[in-house]
Parts: C-alpha cells; structure tokens; sequence
C-alpha cells in the first residue's frame, strides 16, 4: 500500500499563521503525551518565528521549551525551520555561529531540520546543512527547502533543477515551501511530477497555506502526482492563512486507499485538546477574523498572509490606510526591480515595507530602506533574475557591482561569542543563553535578567521562611 505521511504544524506554523506565534508552552504541555502516540511523520514545533516570539512575548527559553517537548514526544520526530545563514533572525551570521546554533538545535531535540534561503541562494544553506550532518545523530533527517512563488523566471525547469542541485548536496528530503499557498493544482502536478522523474525515490515534501483557497485542491494534485509527505495542521488550527486540515486529509488519503499512518483515535483528541485553546484567542482578539479567512488577492499580488497583515498594520499605525491598495499595486512593481524574489522572510517584509514607502512618499524610491539598500548590495545572496539597473546604480553608483555575501558569513573568528560572554557576565549560564543573546541581543537580556530576579526573589522568600 502506498503510504503518504503528515507532518504535524499546531506547535509552529499552524499557530504562527494564526496568532502571531503568541501560543505559550503551558497551553499546550497536557496534550503531547498524546499526540507522541498519533503516528505523524514529524510535528513542527520550533523553529521559523518560535524563538523570536518565546524571548520578545511569552517570557519563554526557546531552547527549554524545545527540551520539554522532546521530553513528553520521545518517539515522535521534531522539526524546525530554520532560515540558513539568517538562522532564526534576520541577518545573515558567520558559519561558526550557523554550526553552534544547528549543533545545539540536534542537542536540545530537533530531528528534522528544514534548511531554506529566502532567495533559493544554496550557497546560503550550506553551513547549515554541513554542521546537520556533522552533529547528526540516527534519528536526524536534513531537508533542503525550496521557497517557492511564480514569476516569469520561476518555471518547472529551473525549479527541477534546483531539486537536482539539492540531492547533489546530501539533503535526506526536499521541501517545496509554497508561503502564500499560490501553487495551484496545475502547477503542482507538473511540479511535482518533473521532481520525481529527476529525483528519483527521494522523498517531496509539500507545504503549503490555505490563505487563497487553493491548497486542498493543490495537495490532491500533489497527492495524485507521488508527492511523498504533506504538512497539515490540526483542524481547529487549519486554514485560513495556516494549513489544510489533519483530519480532512487522513479521511481522504482513507478514500485513496493511501496510508497515512495516523492513529484516528489520537488526532481526533488532539483537535479536541486544541477548540478551547483556539476559542480562547479568538474572544481575546489574538487570533483576527482576517486572519481566519480565504484571501485571493494573494494569487494576483503573490503576498504571503503574513506580510498583508503587517503592511495593514503599518499602513493604520500611519494613518494612510487609504493608500492600502496603491501600495499593494506597487507590490510586483518593486518584487521586479528587486529581480523576482519569494516574498518568505526577510524579503517579504522588505519588499512590502519599500512599496509602502514609495507610495506614501509620492516618488518612488525617492527614499530607499536600509535593508533594500544592502540586498543591492549583496549581503542576502544573489538575485533570483536581473535587478533593476538604474536602481542598482542609484545605490551603489554606476559600474559598480555587488560584493559576495559569502566572503562575510566564511569567516571563522569566534568574535561574536567572545563579545556575547562579554555583554551578558554572569546572566550567560550555558551555550544557549548565548545563542539567544547573538541571535536576539536585547530580547535575550531582558529575559535573563528576569529569569535572574526571578531566582533571585524565590532565594530571598525561601530564606525568610526558613
């Protein structure tokens, strides 16, 4: 019997989706005995926005967090998402700082590291996915991560090869990462058919979001066409901008005669663990009702859920939420300039960000973002297709050429460990609490210097008891 395996998202993305990542440990903590016993091929729980949101929000260590988990899903695979050079943030980091964080991500309990570049730059993954393989343990899968979007350079055949490009690299699976859920179900045989002639056995991987309304259909397509594992996310926590539905696909893949290799039983219980949780941010206004709904816009403009809400949100902080649809107009105008790059973090906020300006300025680029500015530059990687040249020159004056981003990340100084032992004294108690602090600095000091009151108030009443 063929078999089509899921990966669980309500512990990342499904609730990143929804909710801004806002979902803390203890909302959670009770059901994860039980969903170890479901039968998914992995669940997504770290990783991608998690680790910004524990530190800046929810008072949490990431890094404890991913060992709680791993403590109460001992047979499951965990997965993380992890953005190549940038990590978990948005810059690019040095290789040494990309190893320590992958070494310590296999360390604290992750097993599946979905590795992506925002541009499709692999030079920009191959840090990442040697240290993977150098501190892998058995139980470790390494899977290459393809962002994708359309545009007149994004065709099946430049997609296939860059599949090719990633089995040439070692990676165990690769991901198709369909961020705005435009991959239609055309799109997806064709995709995923001319992978698999390539390819061969290698697992395909699809994930995808429901912010159109177009990934049941695309995931049948993808389903029919031998794709190998899908992401999906609780049902209580599915579509809108999140996934499709666990249940929905387990009764369906039941029709097919495919096994999914879920428990019934189990997933139904974890759905039912979730309602309250969701209801609970629903009437506290965490979760948006916009949030929860079909978007087509995004099949014209190719916008993620995520960065329409966040250009909404700036749009209303200034008062020109009458400029919303000039702006989203400008949208593909500046993705063109910027040679067609997937709009997956950092770019996704780069790209909105600068439309908005151009329009709210009345000229466009008449003021030219600093991220932007460097993207010409070369500090991203390179462009997926040809730049606008007279912007380029307006940036970085005419007949000059960006520089090669990798020069930067090779380095091997140690410098920026030193520097974070030296910031943070006597609050940097382990390897991780550093990590934290090189990768969020601010957000990372403010919680050691809580969790160092914290302590430090629990000692003071335990001696005025005794």
């Amino acid at each position: 019997m063929r078999k089509v395996q899921i990966t669980e998202t309500v512990l990342r993305d499904a609730n990143q989706s929804l909710m801004a990542t806002r979902l803390p440990y203890s909302d959670f903590k009770d059901i994860l005995s039980e969903m170890d016993k479901a039968g998914y091929y992995s669940v997504e729980c770290w990783g991608g926005a998690t680790f910004d949101s524990c530190l800046r929000y929810l008072g949490e260590d990431p890094w404890e967090r991913l060992r709680n988990i791993r403590q109460n899903m001992p047979n499951t695979r965990l997965q993380m998402l992890l953005r190549g050079q940038n990590l978990l943030g948005y810059k690019h980091y040095h290789d040494d700082v990309v190893e320590k964080f992958v070494e310590l991500s296999i360390k604290n309990g992750i097993d599946v590291i979905r590795i992506f570049d925002a541009l499709n730059d692999f030079r920009n993954i191959r840090t990442a996915y040697e240290a993977a393989r150098k501190y892998a343990t058995p139980n470790t899968v390494v899977s290459g991560c393809i962002s994708y979007t359309q545009s007149p350079i994004h065709t099946v055949e430049k997609y296939v090869e860059m599949c090719k490009d990633l089995k040439d690299m070692g990676f165990d699976t690769i991901c198709l990462k369909d961020m705005a859920g435009t991959m239609s179900p055309y799109e997806a045989e064709h995709l995923i058919k001319g992978i698999k002639e390539e390819v061969g056995d290698m697992p395909i991987v699809l994930h995808t979001h429901c912010t159109t309304g177009m990934a049941y259909m695309t995931i049948t397509k993808a389903i029919e066409s031998g794709v190998d594992v899908v992401d999906t996310a609780t049902s209580c926590f599915s579509n809108g901008t999140s996934q499709a539905a666990t249940e929905t696909l387990f009764y369906a893949l039941q029709q097919y005669g495919i096994d999914s290799g879920l428990n019934e039983d189990v997933i139904n219980k974890v759905n039912d663990f979730f309602k309250p949780v969701k209801q609970k941010y629903v009437d506290n206004g965490t979760i948006n009702p916009k949030s929860m709904a079909t978007d087509s816009q995004a099949l014209v403009y190719k916008v993620p859920g995520g960065m329409l809400s966040n250009m909404i949100a700036n749009l209303k902080d200034m008062n020109a939420m009458d400029k919303f649809d000039e702006a989203l107009l400008e949208i593909p105008s500046v993705r063109k300039d910027l040679g067609y790059p997937p709009l997956v973090t950092p770019l996704s906020q780069m790209v909105g960000n600068q439309a908005v300006v151009n329009v709210l300025m009345g000229e466009r680029y008449k003021q030219i973002s600093k991220e932007v500015q460097n993207y010409f530059k070369g500090e991203y990687g390179i462009a997926p297709g040809p730049v606008s040249k007279e912007l380029q020159d307006k940036i970085l004056g005419e007949g000059n050429e960006p520089i090669d981003c990798r020069i930067e990340d090779s380095k091997r100084t140690g410098k920026d460990f030193e520097d974070a032992k030296a910031a943070l004294g006597d609050l940097c108690e382990t390897e991780e609490d550093m990590m934290s602090y090189i990768c969020f600095p601010d957000q990372a000091r403010k919680f050691l210097e809580d969790r160092k009151a914290k302590r430090e108030n629990v000692a003071k009443y335990t001696i005025e008891e005794a």
